[in-house]
């Protein structure tokens, strides 16, 4: 069956009495190429199980399937239970999961979907979601090697940046300090029904599961990265004092890493960012 067929969509999805969600942001890819080398990126390969965030009609399912042992996907919308048991019937190595990503415990599905095996995220994330999914797959310090994920161009941009210049934001430091990114490819809205009103891209984040900082430590730099980012047209002295911190302390911690007391939180890179915080939590 061909899923990046318009007319096999329109067939199964009326066989079905399927139709698009907005609210679920749903927009499934109609161009053959894009999945093959998403899953290419995304570790599908012999020794490997890959959790899939969202299945669309399983256009990447099927492609993960191809390559992986075993693909497991959680799709939060079961009327798409019979699609997907319709357009994946012929593999023996997919497993649906209809449930809500962001309330199910991933480290007991992937304990109990991939035993012996590596793992590795890949999806094509509904814009409306893509932050919340990405920091909640990094923070709860899963045995992941990868995240691959399609997402909206301009959340790739940012997630993409240098830190320290104007692109940055609090996902790219949150990004950043659990792994690296960097943008695959990009895809037009056009490769999309229906076609949405802005252009993709697909990235990847390679995790690195060595963490720099204590628990204490990380809760504070992520409360100072979320606070200085809130407020990014603010000097740092101004923003971080809404979280109780005394200015002079800010003065003081700035002067000593060798920055103007005027800096703003955009204007630092991840080992000044890393010192500060250090800085500011002992005081």
């Amino acid at each position: 069956m061909n899923l990046t067929s318009i007319s096999t969509i329109k067939d199964v999805m009326s066989r079905n009495g399927f139709n698009f969600s907005k609210s679920l942001g749903q927009n499934f890819i109609i161009n053959p190429d894009i999945c093959p080398k998403i899953a290419e990126y995304g570790n599908a390969q012999k020794g490997f199980g890959i959790l899939e965030i969202g299945t669309g009609i399983g256009v990447l399912t099927k492609e993960l399937a191809l390559r992986a042992d075993k693909v497991t996907a959680i799709e939060i919308d079961k009327r798409l239970m019979p699609v997907l048991s319709e357009t994946l019937a012929e593999f023996d190595n997919i497993k649906i999961i209809n449930e809500d990503v962001m309330k199910c415990s991933l480290h007991d599905i992937i304990n109990e979907e991939f035993k012996g095996l590596k793992v590795a995220v890949c999806a094509n994330l509904p814009y409306y979601i893509t932050s919340p999914v990405i920091m909640m797959l990094l923070e709860n310090n899963l045995p992941i090697k990868s995240i691959t994920v399609m997402v909206q161009k301009e959340a790739a941009d940012r997630i993409c940046a240098e830190i320290g210049t104007r692109n940055a934001g609090a996902i790219t430091v949150g990004v950043n300090y659990y792994g690296n990114a960097e943008k695959l490819f990009g895809v037009s809205r056009g490769n999309f029904m229906p076609s949405p009103n802005v252009d993709s891209a697909v990235i990847r984040i390679n995790i690195n599961h060595d963490r720099r900082l204590d628990e204490n430590q990380e809760k504070f730099f992520f409360k100072m990265i979320k606070a200085g980012f809130s407020q990014r047209r603010k000097t740092l002295v101004n923003s971080l004092s809404q979280l109780g911190i005394d200015k002079q302390e800010v003065y003081s911690g700035l002067r000593n890493i060798g920055l103007s007391e005027n800096s703003r939180i955009e204007q630092l890179n991840m080992e000044q960012l890393m010192d500060l915080s250090l800085r500011l939590n002992k005081s």
